[in-house]
């Protein structure tokens, strides 16, 4: 039963996320560059690696992944933006489509900078639940769509090695509470709606030293 959990977990996620593909090209970093200094780099950092937990890591992250998300702060089909962050709202707006695209692959290029788990008691609770799942809430192991050393897959999962703690609690916790929504399937939603904020928090603190 569990073992059929994870393989529905996945199959699912497998969506249509990658925007790249629809998108005709890869994007040129190069041209993203502009862009990056007068928009992003104050609170995501110029190479990606932002010094404030509240912003995420970009660097290294899988392209269409970025180029996703970019998506999710805009308006769409007379549809409010699936993500309601009114900072990356207003951000976003003036930006082009090919504008998103050089900077979903400016930000794949970048080099992530290696974090560390600052809680070790903390990071072990999470680290069961990032390998093993909790089989007793039917929670399937993080690894098993992010990979044992938080890399994710291309074009299906997002990287999350590195990731600052406090911005993983923030999304795990929305996706609980479904104010993100963006997710394919509801997976995400799913699954956090089982989680209480201590394991959030365990996940959040071992994922932060993945690399």
């Amino acid at each position: 039963m569990y073992s059929r959990l994870v393989a529905v977990m996945v199959v699912c996620a497998m969506g249509p996320v990658s925007g790249m593909a629809q998108s005709g090209g890869m994007g040129d970093p190069a041209k993203a560059q502009p862009i990056v200094q007068q928009v992003c780099a104050a609170c995501h950092g110029a190479d990606g690696n932002s010094t404030a937990p509240v912003n995420p890591n970009l660097a290294g992250q899988h392209p269409e992944y970025i180029l996703r998300q970019l998506n999710s702060f805009r308006s769409q089909g007379g549809k409010p933006a699936e993500r309601g962050n009114a900072v990356m709202v207003g951000m976003i707006a003036p930006l082009k489509d090919d504008d998103l695209v050089h900077l979903a692959a400016y930000f794949a290029a970048q080099k992530p900078v290696p974090r560390a788990a600052r809680d070790p008691a903390l990071a072990k609770l999470g680290q069961a639940i990032y390998r093993g799942g909790i089989m007793a809430k039917g929670v399937a192991a993080c690894a098993s769509c992010h990979a044992p050393n938080g890399a994710g897959i291309p074009s299906q999962f997002p990287r999350i090695a590195g990731q600052h703690a406090e911005y993983t609690e923030a999304q795990l916790k929305a996706f609980r509470n479904g104010d993100r929504r963006n997710d394919p399937n509801r997976m995400m939603r799913a699954v956090a709606s089982k989680l209480s904020d201590g394991e959030i928090k365990a996940v959040a603190e071992y994922v932060a030293g993945l690399r």
